[in-house]
């Protein structure tokens, strides 16, 4: 009777140090290349964002755990933060827990529609100039008005994400899932957003909070090789975007995906509001190469379209390691140099 009173015992207490395991890992991206863009010299640049992070979670017990991620962004050709006016975790800040009922987060990270996106665009959301997602992917997002999805932050600072939010991804049900992001209203060290101001007595002050909370939502469905999602955004100054996108492996090697999406900012601007766009895209894998290309337009209004042609390619060393070679030409005859190529040459490695 002692010997299985004191089995039990030893049972429990391993039991509770199990439960009570946590895993932290460090990981990172260091991505860098040749790059040539129309009328600027030769230059060391990055495809890719060049992270070092830190995550952890720690089982709870009854299918519940505690969860956190911290990512900070750098230059590696100079070894300098990625910017000196972004906050030292530009990539995320958040801590939550996890269950039955899904993900539920707090900090800064990027929104729910940001994060779905990168799915539909033929280079895996990637800030390269050779990509679509930094603006025909979003329509311009990244306004005069203040940056995309955080106009009232710090000059500079990034427009995908909110800082100051609630973070929530639902369990996947029958392929459905849905993802939600909620700001408050925080100014967050932004300069004066001239709106339908002026720059004496500007619509958004410097710090002032925002008019209504910010918010971001996603529906996504997969099936199979099928998978699709709707999408809106609203931030600090009720700017608008709206997302919708399909993608389907029409073979086990070619991906094909499509994504149309709107701007709206009647709010802050007294005419053309809105802007429009829409992406092609396609990815197909040859063993270790896969190739990439893209072709879109954006249609501000009362502007003239700005058209994008792209194509890539990737030839994996190793799961963690590849290199890419990268070109496009973006038109826009708004600009002093209407016409601008851009080629790439570099090294991705992921540990």
């Amino acid at each position: 009777m002692k010997k299985s009173l004191l089995a039990l015992t030893l049972l429990g207490a391993f039991a509770s140090v199990a439960q009570a395991q946590s895993a932290v890992q460090i990981y990172g991206t260091v991505d860098a290349g040749l790059v040539k863009r129309t009328d600027q010299t030769l230059a060391i640049g990055k495809r890719a964002n060049n992270t070092l992070g830190f995550k952890g979670t720690e089982d709870l017990g009854n299918g519940l755990k505690a969860l956190f991620q911290l990512e900070i962004r750098y230059e590696p050709d100079t070894g300098t933060l990625e910017s000196v006016t972004r906050p030292l975790f530009q990539g995320q800040s958040r801590v939550g827990l996890q269950g039955d009922f899904g993900l539920v987060r707090l900090g800064r990270g990027l929104t729910a529609l940001q994060e779905t996106s990168t799915a539909f665009e033929p280079w895996r959301g990637l800030p390269t100039p050779v990509g679509f997602q930094t603006d025909l992917q979003v329509a311009g997002y990244a306004t005069a008005f203040g940056s995309g999805s955080d106009p009232l932050g710090a000059a500079g600072n990034s427009g995908n994400r909110f800082s100051n939010a609630l973070f929530y991804n639902s369990p996947e049900f029958a392929g459905f899932q849905v993802n939600t992001t909620i700001g408050t209203k925080e100014a967050n060290s932004g300069a004066p957003v001239v709106g339908r101001g002026s720059a004496l007595f500007p619509q958004y002050p410097a710090n002032f909070e925002a008019s209504v909370n910010p918010y971001s939502i996603s529906a996504t469905y997969k099936n199979g090789p099928v998978a699709a999602m709707l999408a809106t955004e609203r931030n600090a100054v009720e700017s608008r975007l709206s997302m919708i996108a399909a993608s389907i492996f029409a073979t086990p090697e070619l991906k094909l995906m499509a994504s149309y999406q709107r701007q709206n900012q009647d709010h802050t601007r007294l005419s053309n509001p809105l802007t429009k766009a829409w992406i092609l895209g396609a990815n197909y894998t040859m063993g270790p190469g896969k190739i990439l290309a893209g072709y879109g337009q954006k249609s501000p209004d009362g502007l003239a379209k700005v058209k994008q042609l792209s194509v890539g390619y990737e030839y994996s060393l190793s799961k963690r390691t590849y290199l890419y070679a990268d070109a496009s030409k973006k038109k826009n005859p708004t600009l002093t140099i209407p016409t601008v190529n851009t080629y790439a040459l570099g090294v991705n490695h992921a540990f």
